[in-house]
């Protein structure tokens, strides 16, 4: 807490004033925070004193001036992303640094820039040293020399604790393709805050296992009314996942920044409401960045007009990807959009036939 206090008082984020006559005091609380590694253990305690209310207007940055000044005087260019994040220029090489009340965080793929750039920080701002980032919020990072793979190993296997799955066998696919899930009228009912927890669980695990986005988000559909048989094909999920643990998210080095969208559809294949379900995920360069699984809010009457739906929202995705790739100085001006539908894309094609469909707004 002293730290915090200390804090403030280096970086001036406020100054003594007398109490207005006609305003409201807005309050403070401390809010307290155990930062742990990938196996619970705590590597640094944390306390924040923060504002409460609604009405307090936004206070000034004063690391912003500070370190947007010291940056122009050692040589670098900056380039402002945000309020809080720099992008830096030096020669070829971009260093991403991370603002906050007591804490800078940078990173770079060139290990040069970033010993240039701690060794200038730590003769000018006291920082937090907290070494390689290996774990954040259940994901765990490990930064090799070609790439970085991210996964949530520990999180899977403490699920697999929780729900007691650590006996069951392991099968190779998340839900069989012969399922057809609906509302089981007859089926005997389980509980449903167990069902809603153990789906939210399998949620968080989608930010890491795109594998199991689409047999995640059918289960979830029926949180409502849980029966039996859906418990059953959410614990298939889980003992799926038994069998590959380790999985991840591999984003190597190399490969460019080449952006590119995939769009896909089923027809009509959720049997409670007949809508189709859209899917869809985004490369840089041979990164995936981006992916969603979700049922289409209209009803679909032909698999050209499902194809076509998925078509627009991946391009709203992709367009949106590309001004943040604007903001890092970043131009991608033709980004193909891979569709196996050639009505879909005839109709994206061909501006006579937007009439047929102005139901969908792009």
């Amino acid at each position: 807490m002293q730290e915090e206090l200390n804090q403030f008082e280096r970086n001036k984020v406020w100054e003594l004033v007398q109490r207005p006559t006609h305003q409201n005091v807005i309050g403070t609380k401390w809010v307290f925070r155990n930062k742990m590694n990938e196996e619970g253990s705590v590597v640094r305690n944390k306390a924040r004193l923060v504002a409460k209310g609604y009405y307090q207007k936004q206070a000034p940055r004063a690391w912003y001036d500070t370190l947007s000044e010291f940056l122009t005087d050692n040589g670098f260019t900056k380039g402002k992303v945000d309020r809080t994040l720099f992008r830096i220029q030096d020669g070829e090489s971009i260093l991403l640094v991370q603002i906050y009340v007591d804490d800078i965080i940078f990173g770079s793929t060139n290990k040069e820039l970033c010993d240039k750039f701690s060794n200038l920080m730590q003769g000018k701002f006291k920082i937090s040293m907290m070494g390689e980032l290996t774990f954040f919020l259940g994901l765990q990072v490990k930064q090799l020399k070609d790439g970085t793979f991210i996964s949530q190993t520990k999180y899977t296997r403490d699920l697999m604790k929780k729900f007691g799955m650590e006996e069951k066998s392991s099968v190779k696919i998340p839900m069989s393709t012969s399922v057809k899930m609906d509302m089981d009228a007859y089926g005997k009912a389980v509980g449903q805050t167990r069902y809603i927890t153990f789906i939210g669980s399998l949620l968080y695990l989608t930010a890491s296992r795109p594998d199991i986005t689409f047999s995640v988000d059918v289960c979830a559909r029926f949180q409502s009314a849980p029966k039996e048989s859906h418990m059953t094909a959410a614990k298939r999920i889980l003992r799926y996942l038994k069998g590959c643990q380790e999985v991840g998210l591999w984003y190597p080095k190399e490969g460019g920044f080449k952006l590119i969208g995939y769009s896909d559809s089923d027809y009509a294949g959720c049997r409670v409401d007949r809508k189709s379900t859209s899917d869809t995920c985004q490369m840089l360069g041979n990164r995936l960045v981006s992916w969603f699984s979700k049922k289409q809010n209209s009803i679909a009457t032909s698999t050209a007009e499902a194809e076509y739906i998925i078509a627009g929202s991946c391009c709203a995705q992709i367009l949106w990807m590309r001004q943040q790739l604007r903001d890092y100085e970043i131009e991608e001006k033709e980004i193909p959009i891979m569709c196996d539908n050639t009505s879909a894309i005839a109709i994206t094609q061909n501006l006579v036939l937007h009439s047929r469909t102005k139901h969908i707004d792009v």
